[in-house]
Formats: structure tokens, C-alpha cells, sequence
């Protein structure tokens, strides 16, 4: 209610007299928007479900203040801007006489973010693919920077966090005022192209309603020129009823394996010569073909075979296998048994042994010395 009493105080001071409806604007007032329309930075955004563009009170009054109007044009003149206060006033003017108009910066909550995010993912699956395998690539080449230039990217996003997005609504109170506020530009001056092509069809019209009127030689050039067109228009219906045929044809004798197209690309929205390239397209779209029982029974025959020899080779592999196999238990056999032989050689040495070690103990227990002195005629006689 504040809000609204503000706005009729100051509908008041504006129009004391109860006549709401503005002057016509000035040419200087054209002049200075459509040099703020060129150099003035602005955002875009959406405004009651519409594109608009929108700048800053603050930057426009700095940018009038560096322009043209604020530096004198001629000794001895004032410029039409000497304090920021006479630049509010001019653009406070603007405003009145709907070159642009308030509007109220309004910051978007979370929820109605995430309200948005889930209509637009329902929508553009394909598209979030894509951009995620493009951060993927942004962060692997992230990753391979210097250390200093990570922190410079962690900054940059921290910030771009802390940035919140917003929406514009009408403000009640319309006047300028040199601040942070936005303002919607209303005024959009139609280009001179737009003019001048307007101006050609409309001439254009007139020069065909003035046909009559055409000298005989120029009348008898459009005639062959529309008896061309229409020609070539002819032309093109015919070729795509024999494209058509010649397809069909093919399809009905080859029930339906052999495709034909001739100027494939003729009826397809493409441009005037690549509807005329390639020249024809052909595909096979039938069954692989099965061999017949001539050839079936021939691949059997030589199969059997190959299977015969392969078993023959087989059975003389084992044989082989068998043989060496007996050789080998043989010579196996045979190194045991001479192991056994040996075995039992040395077990007689060792008896051998041990018996005349023992009688050389019992003799020693006999005589009770280690030796004895024997004579030669003892020995002979033993």
C-alpha cells in the first residue's frame, strides 16, 4: 500500500494538472536512445514470458556523462549534461515518454530453480549428454593445468556461484533514478533494410498490376520466361513419377531384395543442386542365399573324409604314444633290476666284510694282543 501511495505522490508532482498523457518526445531524445541502444551495455532476461533487454540506471547516467552531450559543442555553450543530476533529469524525461520503463529485480528462490531444472531435464535428455562429456574434456584439461591457474578456476567458479539468479517484475513507482535498478527498453527502431525491401515489393506489385502497360519486347521475354518455369516445374513432377515406376518395377521382380532410387534426394528438403546428387542409390535388403543339396551333399562327403583321416591320424598317434610308452615302462624296469643287482653286490661286499673283521676280533680275543710275531715255517705249514 506504501508502494502505491508513493507512485500517485508522484504521478502528482509529474502531472499536476490530471493530464496523464506525456509530450511527444524530442529529436535530441531520439537521438541520445539510439546512441544508448548501440553502445549502452544490456542483459537479456524474460519479462512476463517475453525477451527483453534491460541495463542499469547507474551505468547509463556514467555513460551519458563520457558521451558527446556532456562536452561542449561550441565556445561559450553548455553542454546538455554538466552534473549527473541534469542526466537523471533528461532520462527521467525519456522514461515518461516510454522509451523504457522500471522494473523491480526480484532473486529466484531454489525451489523454483529446481522446479525449472526438472522440466528442462524431462526435455532435453540429449542435451545434458552432450554437455557433460563437454565438462568431462573441461575438467581432464583443467586437471592438466599449473597449480595457480586451478586456484584462479576454483575462484572464478566460487564467484560464479555466489551469483544469483533473477527475474524482473513492473515496479510501481516509474521514474528514474540513479541507482541499481533495471530498466526495459520499450523503444526498437525498425532497421533502414527493413524500409527499403518494404519500399522494393511494393514497387514490385505495382510494376505487375502495370502489365498491359509493358513494352512488347519485355512482355514477350516473361512469357518464355514463365513458359520456362513452368517447363521445368513439368520436368520435375515427371522424373519423380518415373523414379517412382522404376522403383516399383524393380521391387515387384525381385520381390521386394532389390531397392532402386533414382535422384534419391530429389523430393528430400535440401538445397536446388543437392537434390540432384547422387545420381541414383541402390541397396540390397534380401536373405542370404542357401546352398543347394547338390553342394550340401558334396561339403558332407568332404567333411566324412576329413573325418576319416583325422581319426586314422589320431589312432596312429596313439599307437605311436603306446609304443614309447612300453619302451620307456621297459627301460624303467630294466634300471631297476640292475639298481637292485648293485644293491645286492654291495650288500655281500659289505658281508664279506664284516666277517673277517669279526674273525680278526675273535682271533684278537683269543690272543688277547693286537699282533703276533709268526715264523715262515708256521705260515707254510697253515
Amino acid at each position: 500500500m506504501a508502494e502505491k501511495r508513493k507512485g500517485r505522490k508522484r504521478k502528482e508532482e509529474l502531472y499536476p494538472n490530471g493530464d496523464e498523457k506525456p509530450e511527444k518526445p524530442d529529436p535530441e531524445e531520439y537521438k541520445v536512445a539510439e546512441w544508448m541502444k548501440k553502445n549502452l551495455p544490456t542483459k537479456k532476461t524474460k519479462f512476463l514470458n517475453h525477451n527483453v533487454e534491460y541495463f542499469t540506471g547507474s551505468k547509463a547516467v556514467d555513460a551519458l556523462m563520457e558521451s558527446k552531450w556532456a562536452k561542449p559543442v561550441k565556445e561559450g555553450e553548455d553542454p546538455l549534461f554538466l552534473t549527473r543530476m541534469d542526466a537523471v533529469e533528461f532520462l527521467d524525461k525519456m522514461l515518461r515518454h516510454k522509451f523504457y520503463h522500471r522494473a523491480k529485480k526480484v532473486p529466484v528462490s531454489e525451489q523454483e530453480l529446481k522446479a525449472k531444472m526438472k522440466k528442462k531435464v524431462k526435455k532435453d535428455d540429449k542435451k545434458e549428454d552432450e554437455k557433460s562429456e563437454d565438462k568431462k574434456k573441461k575438467d581432464e584439461d583443467a586437471a592438466e593445468s599449473s597449480h595457480a591457474e586451478g586456484k584462479e578456476g576454483a575462484q572464478q567458479d566460487d564467484r560464479e556461484k555466489k551469483k544469483k539468479k533473477i527475474r524482473l517484475e513492473m515496479h510501481l513507482e516509474q521514474f528514474f533514478h540513479d541507482g541499481l535498478d533495471a530498466y526495459v527498453w520499450l523503444y526498437d527502431p525498425i532497421p533502414f533494410y527493413y524500409w527499403l525491401f518494404g519500399a522494393l515489393v511494393v514497387l514490385g506489385a505495382i510494376a505487375i498490376c502495370m502489365f498491359p502497360l509493358w513494352p512488347p519486347s519485355v512482355r514477350m521475354g516473361v512469357y518464355y520466361l514463365s513458359v520456362a518455369a513452368a517447363g521445368f516445374l513439368m520436368f520435375i513432377i515427371a522424373l519423380a513419377i518415373i523414379r517412382l515406376i522404376v522403383f516399383c518395377l524393380l521391387w515387384v521382380l525381385t520381390i521386394g531384395q532389390h531397392h532402386l532410387w533414382l535422384f534419391p534426394n530429389l523430393t528430400e528438403d535440401v538445397g536446388f543442386f543437392a537434390s540432384f546428387w547422387p545420381l541414383y542409390q541402390y541397396e540390397y535388403k534380401g536373405s542370404e542365399k542357401k546352398p543347394s543339396k547338390k553342394k550340401k551333399k558334396d561339403k558332407d562327403s568332404d567333411n566324412e573324409e576329413e573325418d576319416d583321416k583325422t581319426e586314422k591320424e589320431d589312432e596312429e598317434d596313439e599307437d605311436a604314444e603306446d609304443g614309447e610308452g612300453d619302451r620307456s615302462q621297459g627301460e624303467d624296469e630294466h634300471s631297476a633290476e640292475s639298481k637292485l643287482d648293485d644293491e645286492r653286490g654291495a650288500g655281500t661286499d659289505r658281508d664279506r666284510d664284516s666277517e673277517t673283521e669279526s674273525e680278526g676280533s675273535s682271533q684278537q680275543s683269543q690272543t688277547g694282543k693286537d699282533f703276533e710275531m709268526v715264523d715262515k715255517d708256521e705260515v707254510k705249514d697253515s
